[in-house]
Parts: C-alpha cells; structure tokens; sequence
C-alpha cells in the first residue's frame, strides 16, 4: 500500500521538479505545468498520462485506476487510488508522469543515474 510520503521526496527531487499547495493540495509542477496531484485527503494520485492509453491502463486494472473527471478529460491525466499501489509502483508513476513534462534530454539523464528505476 503507497502513502503520499513514499512519493513525496520525488517532487524535489527530480530535476526542474517543485512541489505547491493548492487549495490545500500537494502538486509537483515543472515549470506552470502539474504533473502529479493528490485528493485533499491523499487518497488519491491525479498523474500526467498519455491520453491514448489511458482507456486501457483503467481498463486493465480498474481496482487501481480511474478516468479524471469530466472536466480534465482533456487533459492526459489519470487518476490512481494509492492505497492499492505498492511504493515502488506508485514512484515509478511519479517519475512517468514527469518525463511527459520535461525535455528528453532530461529523461535520459535520470537514466543514466538511475538504471534500476526510483526505487
């Protein structure tokens, strides 16, 4: 079971990554974009997500993943219930949704110093 706080570090951590509070809610940015969001009451992680594929991640394990809220269906987002995400899977979602964001060249930095994944 994944807590807020098993992915929390990463949005200091990866680069040009910050974390704001708004209205109450954790968010990771990368410059004005957010990439990952939390529910008021952290149970639940708002994450960057390829558009196209998002029907089949929440089709393929609906215990975990829901579709965004009619309003930020337009965006590439996906909703995942963090209580049914181990750590390990939920940082790797983390840092997912953040290469969506960032330069590629950044990516595969993070590669290179990463070769087993967050962790």
């Amino acid at each position: 079971m994944a807590v807020i706080e098993d992915v929390r570090p990463l949005g200091a951590e990866l680069e040009r990554s910050y974390q704001v509070y708004v209205h109450g809610r954790l968010k990771f940015r990368v410059k004005q974009i957010v990439y990952v969001a939390f529910s008021l009451d952290e149970t639940v992680m708002g994450f960057a997500f390829p558009r196209e594929e998002r029907a089949a991640l929440v089709a393929s394990e609906p215990h975990k993943f829901q579709m965004p809220s009619a309003s930020d269906m337009r965006f590439n987002w996906v909703h995942a219930d963090l209580a049914a995400l181990d750590p390990t899977e939920a940082r790797e979602l983390v840092v997912d949704a953040w290469r969506l964001v960032v330069p590629k060249k950044l990516s595969r930095a993070y590669d290179l110093t990463h070769p087993n994944g967050p962790g």
